[in-house]
């Protein structure tokens, strides 16, 4: 009988490093796509909120701006007029109130931005597509001392309290962070 033939299979030298190099590339690439998508996502949103300008004194129920109410919101087109750069605006949002409407009117004419007309009575849905159309940008939301608080409410789940119906020179920054909690600040202008 014949002795069985030596057969020895060779295996390649090098495999074990070239599948070093792999794993780690692909780990390496892993990383780089969950920190880039991570760091895509990772966006701030921000809502300024304001009460409208003085109205006139009378007995009608949605009166105009008086000429201090008017003062007021030109004062608010020159903060927020920038159109360009740091510090711009996405987008105007008031209420459907008149006042509301002409505290934002030398403000949008500035920016050639055409506010957008919400119902006053609609916190959630406003607060909804704030943060669904302007993920990342800025918005400016002039209302009434009974929606803002509401509205700070709904962006940030802060309790704010209650605005008096003669604060007009208050405003409200909501930052809106996509990971995380969202913060206020109030100041006066």
């Amino acid at each position: 009988m014949e002795a069985p033939a030596i057969t020895r299979s060779r295996r390649p030298f090098l495999l074990p490093v070239w599948l070093t190099f792999a794993m780690a590339a692909v780990f390496v690439a892993i990383v780089l796509l969950v920190y880039f998508l991570a760091f895509r996502s990772a966006t701030t949103t921000m809502v300024v909120l304001a009460l409208h300008a003085e109205p006139e004194s009378g007995t009608i129920q949605d009166p105009p701006l008086s000429a201090e109410g008017e003062q007021r919101a030109a004062r608010l087109a020159q903060m927020f007029g920038r159109g360009q750069g740091v510090g711009r605006l996405d987008a105007i949002y008031v209420s459907d109130a008149r006042r509301a409407q002409q505290t934002a009117a030398p403000l949008a004419e500035r920016l050639g931005k055409q506010p957008v007309i919400v119902p006053a009575a609609d916190v959630k849905g406003t607060a909804a597509r704030i943060l669904h159309e302007h993920e990342g940008g800025t918005v400016l939301v002039i209302g009434h001392s009974k929606s803002i608080p509401a509205l700070i409410h709904a962006l940030s789940d802060v309790a704010v309290a209650p605005i008096a119906s003669d604060e007009y020179d208050t405003l409200y920054v909501v930052s809106i962070p996509s990971f995380g909690h969202a913060n206020v600040l109030r100041m006066e202008y």
